[in-house]
């Protein structure tokens, strides 16, 4: 007997690919899975740190996908293209700063280069017609194939029947007929099809699995890159635009404010990079001041905007602690800034 053809699946970790890879698993092809980080990835990252989320799941739902599904899962780090995709797509931004038809290529791209260095035959996506308003649209679905180069090793088994047959289905790797032709937003069918494969506790789609699709999010990284040259970022700095209250006093300088428990611990291990602020006197958050130039002046804002937010924001004054970095801690008295201080326009 020859051995089963293999498939390289994209796994995100939502109903749609665990279901493309459980009917292509079905048909008696090999399947494993891959999942690329970009650092804008949404799971795992505020609900892990945030005290609020303690009770929600604290899982990777890629690998709990892989693990449901009994296959192997490839994680690979694209941090770094992946720059290339946010700062410069072709095909343009949605809503926000979501590059997605841009995105879907480059994944299916980077997937194509793997199953081309490890021997697989096809790969399989959980795309839809009709899902999503760039990226799972008819005319856009058969750019996604031509410019990742995969063209018809790109196979959709959710949606298939809507779209002309592949190379696994022209060569019977798959059969056509134990395909489907779903389209549109609505997800009754691929309900269906989780209780008919017994599939339970998976992630509910809440909007897509990256933070770029979100608006404040998009807001605080738009602001990041009017202040950087050349719009550079790091890891890091997706991983602040997370977490807490983000407010710019000033051009030169932005105040970065925990806003519970979690959040602090979070920001903690920041203290070293960054000038920070915290309250003695009373309860309080700590505060990240990022930029450049930082003058005493700017710390004493800071630290009156941290007071504010304090258990101390009534109190006539708040003794805080400022540090710089590579300097020993200073001690000030400061007078907590009132909401009406505090333009809206700071906030980020």
């Amino acid at each position: 007997m020859s051995e089963p053809r293999k498939a390289i699946a994209l796994i995100s970790g939502g109903l749609d690919s665990m279901l493309a890879a459980r009917i292509v698993q079905e048909q008696g092809v090999h399947v494993e899975g891959i999942n690329f980080f970009t650092g804008f990835c949404v799971e795992g990252h505020t609900h892990a740190i945030r005290k609020r989320d303690r009770n929600r799941p604290k899982r990777n739902n890629a690998l709990w996908v892989a693990e449901q599904l009994g296959i192997k899962l490839h994680i690979i780090d694209v941090v770094e293209p992946y720059k290339d995709v946010v700062l410069n797509p072709r095909h343009g931004y949605g809503a926000n700063l979501n590059p997605c038809l841009d995105c879907k290529i480059f994944m299916v791209s980077k997937a194509y280069e793997w199953l081309r260095q490890h021997g697989f035959d096809f790969i399989v996506t959980g795309e839809v017609v009709g899902q999503r308003p760039m990226s799972q649209r008819r005319d856009t679905m058969p750019v996604v194939a031509r410019e990742s180069g995969a063209y018809d090793l790109l196979l959709r088994p959710l949606c298939a029947k809507n779209l002309p047959p592949t190379l696994p289905e022209r060569e019977g790797w798959v059969d056509r007929d134990k395909l489907y032709a779903i389209s549109g937003r609505s997800r009754k069918v691929q309900q269906a099809l989780a209780r008919q494969f017994g599939i339970t506790g998976y992630a509910q789609p809440a909007g897509g699995c990256c933070f770029l699709t979100d608006a404040n999010y998009s807001a605080k990284l738009r602001d990041l890159w009017a202040h950087r040259p050349g719009r550079r970022y790091e890891l890091d700095d997706l991983m602040l635009l997370k977490v807490g209250r983000h407010l710019r006093p000033r051009p030169h300088f932005k105040l970065i404010v925990s806003r519970e428990e979690g959040e602090t611990r979070f920001l903690e291990g920041y203290r070293k990079r960054f000038a920070h602020v915290r309250t003695v006197s009373h309860g309080g958050p700590l505060t990240l001041v990022e930029g450049e130039g930082i003058e005493d002046g700017d710390l004493e804002l800071a630290a009156r905007v941290t007071a504010r937010y304090s258990q101390g924001r009534d109190a006539e004054r708040v003794e805080v602690e400022v540090v710089r970095p590579g300097e020993a801690p200073r001690r000030l008295q400061v007078r907590p800034m009132a909401p009406e201080e505090i333009p809206r326009d700071w906030y980020l």
